[in-house]
């Protein structure tokens, strides 16, 4: 599938960040990540991931995001109970090296060359929106293949000096279309952009 093709499916990243780019600090960090969930941030949270159907995730990511999200279930008057139903009720993919089979539920393993397997996603005709949540390196390759169609950069209002970023490895400049930008009362900034087609 060539770039100018659009795809059956979409393929949206979701990341938090610092205002200085990191999506977590150099030892995977991310205390300074604002989890407050006001009511217009849970409605667009809603939003989102209405048409998602699949989560993309790196290995290193799997184990602590779906701890996160199953600890949530276990408490069911927490406010992000029905958000965390979703993520856990939603098939998941891992992208790995190093394991042929899943340890986690409702998860299949993912192998195979990282452009063919996500370009073979994207064209099943049929199914929904497929959303990547990381981890960094994971997101870096993503960016790098130019495989995601929509950003959505959650800025915290932090600046943390050092830490992972994910737009570190291009080696071009890559233009994109700004579709818009939601300020939360946490100070949060939602920055949503497309791929800037050819």
């Amino acid at each position: 599938m060539s770039d100018n093709t659009e795809p059956t499916r979409k393929l949206k990243l979701h990341v938090e960040m610092s205002v200085d780019g990191c999506i977590a600090g150099p030892n995977n960090e991310m205390d300074w990540i604002d989890f407050t969930w006001n009511e217009k941030l849970r409605a667009y949270e809603d939003r989102l991931h209405e048409p998602v159907d699949t989560v993309l995730l790196g290995r290193k990511m799997t184990h602590e995001f779906i701890s996160y999200w199953s600890d949530v279930l276990k408490r069911p008057k927490d406010k992000e109970y029905l958000f965390a139903k979703k993520m856990i009720d939603t098939p998941k993919i891992v992208f790995t090296k190093t394991l042929d089979k899943s340890e986690w539920p409702n998860t299949e393993i993912a192998t195979g060359e990282l452009r063919e397997e996500i370009t073979k996603l994207k064209n099943q005709k049929g199914r929904g929106d497929i959303i990547v949540y990381g981890g960094a390196s994971f997101d870096s390759s993503l960016i790098r293949e130019n495989l995601i169609d929509e950003y959505y950069l959650f800025v915290n209002p932090v600046v943390i000096g050092n830490g992972k970023t994910i737009f570190n490895d291009l080696k071009e400049v890559r233009k994109l279309s700004l579709v818009e930008s939601i300020a939360f009362d946490s100070g949060t900034v939602l920055l949503h952009y497309n791929k800037k087609k050819n």
